[in-house]
């Protein structure tokens, strides 16, 4: 089976008019002010899926400030999942710094959403105050021990729309302030990973983090699929290709060509997902 673990949909009114959504919405803006930013809905995602093969998708819609904003995508995310049961998983997202962040996470369970994400904090990176802000939403999924999805990046090399201001030690301090919470951290999660080899503490902090492969291919070497899985522990890499951002064939096509051992190959593809998702 394959589980891509990271898909965006929008509702039909920002698709069908980005612009007036722009000057209330900056992160919006700094990734999707460009009309060759592609935002899709249910139906073109599982067309896709069919296409390339995929049996199941994680979906997310997108960190909104607005409080209407977010409760439209969450709500395109749930009718999107009551339409496609059997191929979608929805997850509840908005921006945490929106008062009604945590009423939105229950109202989102209750309605059937396994998890939160992809949670993004775009201008400032994961620091004290976010990590403050985070908690009653980590709460709540802590409590349904359903996961967390949260952007990270690598934070050197070049820039693009949507990298964060993050550093590997605001990952640490995230991971280290919420033990207990299943996190899965986009894009690698910056590769704090290698941290593993440390000798003292740092394998107990980072053993409740999950790492998605989202924009890999325009990231990394194909190799990181084998390294990260030696690093970060072989079960804990989840295939996401942040479509539309990339199609998942072009991931699949670079896992076959990169990935020896057939029971890892099959783990990032699906199984590990489908652990995480409890399927």
């Amino acid at each position: 089976m394959i589980i891509d673990f990271h898909t965006h949909i929008f509702h039909d009114d920002v698709i069908a008019n980005r612009e007036a959504h722009l000057a209330e919405e900056p992160e919006f803006a700094l990734l999707y002010e460009s009309p060759k930013s592609k935002m899709i809905d249910a139906d073109a995602l599982i067309a896709m899926m069919d296409e390339d093969g995929v049996d199941k998708s994680v979906v997310f819609g997108f960190p909104w400030r607005d409080e209407k904003r977010y409760r439209d995508n969450n709500n395109a995310v749930i009718e999107a999942v009551r339409k496609y049961p059997d191929r979608l998983i929805g997850m509840a997202c908005f921006d945490l710094n929106s008062p009604g962040a945590a009423a939105e996470t229950q109202r989102c369970f209750k309605e059937g959403l396994k998890g939160v994400g992809e949670l993004a904090f775009y201008k400032s990176g994961i620091d004290a105050e976010a990590l403050d802000v985070m908690a009653p939403v980590m709460g709540l999924c802590r409590e349904a021990d359903l996961p967390v999805v949260i952007h990270t990046n690598e934070p050197v090399g070049h820039d693009y729309p949507g990298k964060t201001p993050i550093t590997l030690g605001q990952i640490y301090n995230l991971a280290a302030r919420y033990p207990d919470n299943r996190i899965v951290l986009c894009h690698w999660g910056g590769g704090i990973f290698f941290f593993n080899l440390l000798k003292k503490q740092a394998k107990e902090t980072l053993k409740n983090l999950w790492f998605d492969t989202a924009a890999s291919p325009y990231l990394f070497d194909p190799v990181i699929y084998e390294k990260a899985a030696d690093l970060a522990g072989a079960d804990r890499i989840l295939f996401g290709s942040d479509y539309p951002l990339l199609k998942p064939s072009r991931y699949i096509k670079e896992i076959e060509a990169n990935v020896q051992d057939e029971a890892l190959k099959q783990k990032i593809l699906g199984g590990n997902a489908a652990a995480v998702l409890g399927l």
